[in-house]
């Protein structure tokens, strides 16, 4: 696998070992591994990172507790944003949830509640991810099947239906069409009573990783940033507590890429977000402190935890040093974490229960604000209620038996976990430097310079496991015969039957003219300079569809 860069230089340059070192590799160690050898020639990370036989004070020859640690809540914040940590509050237990029609997402939504969940998190499918409606010939035979239908106010109001929304908080994993879901949760939110000022959530609605990694985009780049852009401008304005953008470092990671990669483009994401805000007028200090961030855990339990302390790191020196902020509160990487979706094995699927438990521990260690936690089945399909229940066990259990909660950071100070965090931090900011260099992350997406980076990372990846360098257990080492299938959660044609028979009456029953004169000032919107919001806002408090606002804009010319 390509070997992040510099690290393997810049760690044989600045170790020193000590005396009694040398003493211990020539008196003790060497006799050893004569009689006892290693079981293979180098150990790496999941992402190939060497890694050495034994960590010391020599490591970190060069380290400087000020300004590479610090202490909790104070900059540059690599032990954690918060002071207390989670001996003061845990993290949120946000399970993604999604499927079906919006009443039976509903239902799983308030039963995870019931279990002890303390956030809300939505999965659309993919008709609504690309911004059509369930009735549309291209959203056949996907109309709640990866995630729940959403086209109209209609379906939001009955998603909601019920739900605590200025007591819990609510992510939503939508993009493109992300101004238009969002809109959607703030006027059925209002018909609830409840007051924007009050409510709190995320909004995933990162467009550069979709080009990136996920691809499920809808326009061009120009038009896709302006609509980010006015999100994050109204939702500053208007919706305090919500974060209007989850830069998504998940989606890359899935594709394949190291976690140096993962780090490195997210961050860099979010730099392009922050340039593009701030060159409508719109001050720093305002906006940033509402920027978030999603991350993978991967199996690699040091990898990662290095991975999010370098990442809190790297962010604080940016927004201080780079765009000259003064909020602390906009120096602070806040991020949720989900387990990772690619690691999760069709063969032998209880053993996913280990590996995301492994997992979701890394986040905590990390020191992650929400976690996700994938259920066993999730390889095979949607999880079940009963698959959904043990993947939130799994968290409580973390935070209630474990004792992992105890203690502030508690690998801070650990010469390996240190030295990895430096390692990470270095790499990532070479990428910087790269992506500077190419103009931009806008400029190196179109270049395909993160897209080529991500391919050549997970292609190696690939044949590290089939040489079996790599192991999977269950899947190249470790295989049974065993075929005993799992209870599967099935959706079958009957939403999409449901969603259009909901979708024919809507139509009929709302005032089509002022469906028209809402999506008219859409379209004039869209050929000006003006806030997109505002006029979303209006199409949806008219009932006009997902679908119908969409192909506003995707007419050339609209934006």
């Amino acid at each position: 696998m390509p070997k992040n860069p510099g690290t393997e230089a810049e760690t044989e340059a600045l170790r020193k070992p000590s005396e009694s070192e040398r003493e211990w590799q020539e008196k003790t160690l060497a006799p050893w591994l004569q009689k006892f050898p290693e079981r293979q020639s180098e150990f790496t990370t999941l992402s190939d990172v060497p890694v050495n036989r034994l960590y010391t004070q020599a490591d970190l020859a060069d380290f400087d507790y000020a300004r590479d640690l610090a202490d909790p809540g104070q900059f540059p914040f690599t032990r954690g944003i918060h002071k207390t940590m989670y001996r003061g509050r845990l993290w949120t237990m946000r399970q993604f949830s999604g499927f079906g029609t919006p009443e039976d997402t509903n239902r799983r939504l308030r039963y995870l509640l019931e279990q002890g969940q303390t956030g809300l998190s939505i999965a659309f499918d993919l008709p609504t991810l690309m911004g059509y409606d369930s009735d549309h010939p291209l959203a056949e035979g996907e109309v709640g099947k990866c995630g729940v239908a959403v086209s109209s106010l209609a379906d939001m109001e009955t998603l909601l239906a019920g739900l605590p929304l200025e007591s819990v908080t609510t992510s939503m994993t939508i993009n493109s069409p992300a101004a238009m879901i969002w809109a959607t949760y703030l006027v059925a939110a209002e018909k609830q009573g409840a007051d924007w000022k009050k409510i709190s959530g995320t909004t995933q609605n990162d467009i550069l990783k979709e080009y990136i990694a996920q691809k499920e985009y809808i326009f061009p780049p120009a038009p896709s940033m302006r609509l980010v852009v006015d999100t994050i401008i109204f939702g500053a304005r208007e919706v305090p507590h919500w974060n209007p953008i989850s830069i998504s470092g998940y989606h890359i990671r899935e594709a394949g890429s190291t976690a140096v990669q993962e780090l490195a483009f997210t961050l860099r994401d979010g730099i392009e977000y922050v340039e593009w805000v701030s060159r409508s007028g719109m001050s720093v200090d305002e906006f940033a402190p509402r920027l978030s961030f999603f991350f993978n855990a991967h199996n690699d339990l040091f990898e990662e935890i290095a991975k999010y302390r370098a990442a809190r790191k790297i962010w604080a020196r940016v927004m201080k040093e780079r765009f000259g902020t003064t909020n602390p509160r906009a120096w602070m990487c806040r991020f949720h974490t989900q387990t990772a979706g690619c690691s999760l094995t069709a063969q032998q699927p209880y053993n996913n229960v280990i590996r995301t438990t492994i997992q979701a521990l890394a986040a905590v260690l990390g020191g992650t604000q929400s976690l996700h936690t994938n259920s066993l089945d999730e390889a095979w399909a949607l999880p079940t209620e009963q698959a959904a229940t043990l993947a939130l066990r799994t968290q409580q259990v973390l935070a209630h038996e474990s004792g992992v909660t105890n203690t502030v950071d508690p690998l801070g100070g650990s010469y390996f976990v240190e030295r990895l965090t430096l390692e990470t931090e270095r790499a990532a900011l070479d990428y910087f430097r790269r992506i500077d260099a190419l103009g931009g992350m806008v400029a190196a997406i179109e270049k395909g310079f993160p897209q080529k980076e991500i391919h050549d990372a997970a292609y190696a990846y690939q044949k590290a496991v089939e040489r079996k360098e790599k192991f999977i257990v269950g899947v190249n080492d470790f295989v049974t015969d065993d075929k005993r299938p799992i209870e599967l959660l099935v959706i079958d044609e009957s939403v999409a039957r449901h969603q259009n028979e909901k979708l024919a009456k809507l139509r009929r029953e709302r005032d089509g003219r002022r469906v028209e004169r809402s999506l008219e000032g859409l379209a004039n919107a869209a050929r000006s300079d003006a806030n997109l919001m505002p006029r979303i806002l209006e199409c949806v408090r008219a009932y006009a569809t997902l679908g119908e606002m969409c192909d506003v804009l995707r007419v050339p010319g609209a934006s």
